[in-house]
Parts: C-alpha cells; sequence; structure tokens
C-alpha cells in the first residue's frame, strides 16, 4: 500500500548539539498506469538501447535518479530493495513492445527497464528526455514495487512531469524539432495532468553540458 497525497517531511538527527537535516520524504499522488506498461523485467541502469537488435535511442541524455523512501509513524528512512520500472516513449512520440493505431513496435524493448534501489534508496537510470504525443503533455511513467514474492508487498505507479518553459528549450533542437512543437499538448491542458494533480509531479531538470539530470523524491507507506 503506498499513500496517495502529497506532503513534504523533513527530519532531523542533532550533532554537537546543531540539528541536522538527515532526509526529506515527499510523498506523491498516484496515476494511471496507462496503456503501455510492459512487464519486460529488463534489469539495466541504461535505457536508451533496444536488446533487440542493438539499435540506441535518438535524444539528449537524461540522467534520472529516483530518491526513493518509507514514511511511517513520523519517521522517514531509505527504502532499499525496491523495484523501479520506467518506461516512456522515445523523440518521435512511440513507445516500445505495443501495438497502437498509429505504431506497432511488438517485440521491441528501448526505452524500458528497472532497477533496485541501493541502501540509500536510490535508482539512477540513464535515457533521453522524452518526446510527445497526441493529447499528453511531455512525461515518463514509473511504478514502484516490492521485490517478487515479498510479504507484504506494495506497487506504487506515477508518471513524472517537465517545465514546459523546459521543455520548449530541449525540443528546439534536433531530433525533437522534427515534431510539430506548435501541437505538444502543454502540462495544463493534459487531462490526467490536471485531474490526478500532476503539479506535485513535476521534476527539476538541470543542463549539464550538452546532457540534463533530475532527482525525483518519492516516498511510500510501505506497511
Amino acid at each position: 500500500m503506498a499513500i496517495a497525497g502529497a506532503a513534504g517531511l523533513s527530519l532531523f538527527t542533532r550533532r554537537g548539539g546543531a540539528q541536522e537535516p538527515q532526509r526529506t520524504c515527499v510523498v506523491r499522488p498516484q496515476q494511471t498506469e496507462g496503456p503501455y506498461f510492459v512487464d519486460e523485467l529488463l534489469n539495466r541502469s541504461d535505457i536508451r538501447t533496444d536488446p533487440t537488435n542493438g539499435e540506441a535511442s535518438q535524444g539528449s541524455q537524461l540522467d534520472l535518479t529516483f530518491n526513493v523512501a518509507r514514511l511511517g509513524a513520523g519517521r522517514c528512512a531509505p527504502l532499499a530493495g525496491a523495484m523501479v520500472d520506467v518506461w516512456q516513449c522515445n523523440y518521435l512520440g512511440v513507445y516500445a513492445g505495443v501495438r497502437d493505431p498509429q505504431f506497432d513496435t511488438s517485440g521491441r524493448k528501448f526505452l524500458r527497464g528497472y532497477q533496485l534501489t541501493d541502501a540509500s534508496g536510490n535508482a539512477r537510470f540513464t535515457t533521453i528526455y522524452p518526446g510527445w504525443y497526441r493529447g499528453r503533455a511531455v512525461h515518463i511513467h514509473f511504478k514502484i514495487r516490492s521485490p517478487r514474492g515479498a510479504t507484504p508487498g506494495y506497487e506504487f505507479t506515477s508518471q513524472i512531469y517537465f517545465d514546459d518553459a523546459f521543455t520548449d528549450r530541449v525540443h528546439a533542437v534536433r531530433p525533437y524539432s522534427e515534431m510539430p512543437t506548435a501541437q505538444r499538448v502543454r502540462n495544463e491542458r493534459d487531462g490526467i495532468f490536471r485531474r490526478e494533480r500532476g503539479g506535485e509531479l513535476l521534476i527539476d531538470v538541470q543542463q549539464r553540458g550538452e546532457n540534463y539530470a533530475g532527482t525525483f523524491n518519492v516516498a511510500l507507506q510501505t506497511g
């Protein structure tokens, strides 16, 4: 069971008579899984390459870190061993491994994968800044769940969104500029973003040379 809601909880430890921040728990809203989740069980950090043919997804590199915590009884602690799945579209708005009225990528596995959180609750991925497709704002799907066979189990599914102005800059260059940017749905016009509290799921992305990086903090109540 994961908390659905949004809040921040800062905990402190006392060292040498002074309080120092220990960790911040950020509880996020869950969102719909959507039609494109495929449980491929691809244990890998770099999800850019399609293992079926070795082809790399075009686009700007995005180093994405999940900082996952467990929240309960007023305490916040790293959640180690959690399975973090991510899946997203490529710069053309296409997902791997699915049949859609607009494309058929059955058997393909690009831009999908999972990692287990380490002792600090971190799971790191190398991906690309996502593209867009009709009717949706720019986003990345993720699912955090207990390892297979764990009791009690837990599962949390949601999406990550990006600042529209920042996306404007990223999508102004190739290969993203091949898509008609004027038709891209902005966050506040995305029905899922509006209905399911997408404003609480924005990630702060920083540019690092030609690449990008962002950390997403999320806290779960796991029972």
